[in-house]
């Protein structure tokens, strides 16, 4: 038999660009180049509501989200800003907050010097900062509040909001072409010519070309996927991904998932958003949920515990082995904030949780710690599998709860110096 093809590393590539740096007091995030690729989130409370803002952004920022943004588009809500930055700091968030500007931010970075020195960055819309001769100088005074401050901007071309005055013109060279883009080709070159020559004027400016991050939004997949593999062969810039608006429930989830997980796959791609909208009654930390579990996926980060768990079929008809893997992986996520402190390393913990006998020892040998609980017809038996190998045998009605306490004795054993708690 002839030898196969090598088999090429399906693991992401590495990513090219520069390296920036976000930094609020002794919170610095790095960027960009060599480090990890970054999840961020937005807010949706009023910004004025200083106190309910807070709250939500550490909620953001607990459940995994390295920087969050918040709108500021009034002077009330510049003047929220610092007391939203002391209310973070009493609580021991130090998480950097960018503000989001469009039409006015020109004026409210400089008229109210305290936003524009609590924020650890600013987001600037190049099709929202003014029309005409107004644009290029409107621009510059927020590029100036960003130097004179030391922040970092983010330069975020969206399709909804982009530069009207520039699209024209490139609808007009197109027309003179021999052979004319589709109007979708060129709208994809307005958005990485929009960006690209937003940052060189600010570099003309003086500011330092790592500082500046670049996104161009859009709604599609496709459209997502070719915009920034054109933006990155033509910006070394650090790039932030997201859907602009990628939908809610299932639709958001799928469509951030498919595009983000194809761009940080070819190595595109340093910060990123799934800009999801929330179901009636949803917490909007889900957004942030969904973004870390596209980067696990895609084996860049580490944030959770994984936990394995069958679909379920004919053969387990108990809804036991569905209730012990819902149980485990929201104790596993609830104690994440206190864990990443207390016992370092345990983010890669792998947990099994099955159903039959099928595939239940397999799936267990290979998890850190896994069960495998019995199904329709199997003796009411459920092994245990530590580190590989089979350690008991757990029966009776409250496998569940001997369960949980194995898997926090072992975490205890393998991460920390605690005292383990007696299995019952």
């Amino acid at each position: 038999m002839q030898p196969g093809l090598p088999i090429e590393s399906a693991f992401p590539k590495s990513r090219r660009s520069l390296q920036a740096q976000v930094v609020w007091g002794s919170r610095l995030v790095t960027v960009g180049g060599d480090a990890p690729v970054r999840v961020q989130s937005m807010t949706n409370t009023d910004t004025v509501d200083a106190i309910g803002t807070a709250i939500q952004v550490k909620e953001l920022a607990l459940a995994g989200s390295e920087m969050v943004r918040i709108t500021v588009n009034t002077p009330e809500a510049a003047e929220a800003v610092p007391h939203i930055r002391e209310q973070l700091d009493r609580m021991g968030i130090d998480v950097p907050l960018i503000g989001d500007f469009h039409y006015n931010g020109h004026r409210l970075l400089t008229d109210y010097p305290a936003c524009a020195e609590a924020l650890s960055k600013y987001r600037i819309n190049p099709g929202n900062v003014g029309k005409g001769d107004k644009r290029d100088t409107q621009f510059g005074q927020m590029i100036e509040a960003a130097m004179r401050w030391d922040k970092p901007v983010r330069i975020g071309v969206n399709w909804g909001s982009l530069d009207q005055e520039l699209l024209t013109s490139l609808m007009n060279d197109n027309s003179a072409r021999a052979a004319p883009w589709d109007a979708k080709q060129v709208m994809y070159e307005a958005l990485i010519t929009s960006a690209i020559e937003s940052a060189e004027l600010a570099e003309k400016m003086g500011m330092s070309r790592s500082q500046i991050i670049l996104s161009c939004k859009v709604s599609g997949v496709q459209d997502l996927i070719s915009v920034y593999r054109g933006l990155a062969k033509r910006s070394d810039h650090v790039l932030h991904l997201g859907l602009t608006e990628a939908g809610m429930g299932t639709k958001g989830t799928v469509a951030s998932a498919t595009a983000l997980s194809i761009l940080l796959q070819e190595g595109i791609g340093d910060t990123i958003r799934v800009s999801l909208t929330p179901q009636p009654g949803e917490a909007r930390t889900q957004e942030v949920v969904i973004a870390a579990e596209i980067l696990q996926a895609l084996g860049l980060r580490t944030f959770v515990p994984s936990v394995t768990a069958c679909p379920g079929c004919g053969r387990t008809t108990s809804t036991t082995f569905q209730e012990l893997t819902k149980q485990i992986d929201d104790f596993l996520r609830a104690q994440m904030p206190v864990w990443r402190k207390q016992y370092p390393g345990v983010e890669g913990l792998k947990v099994a949780v099955m159903g039959c006998i099928v595939n239940g020892p397999g799936e267990s040998k290979h998890a850190d710690i896994g069960i495998s609980l019995p199904g329709s017809g199997e003796a009411p038996a459920a092994p245990v599998f530590i580190d590989g190998e089979k350690r008991l045998t757990l029966r009776g009605d409250n496998i569940s709860q001997q369960f949980q306490v194995i898997v926090q004795n072992y975490i205890e054993k393998r991460f920390g110096t605690k005292t383990a708690i007696e299995v019952v």
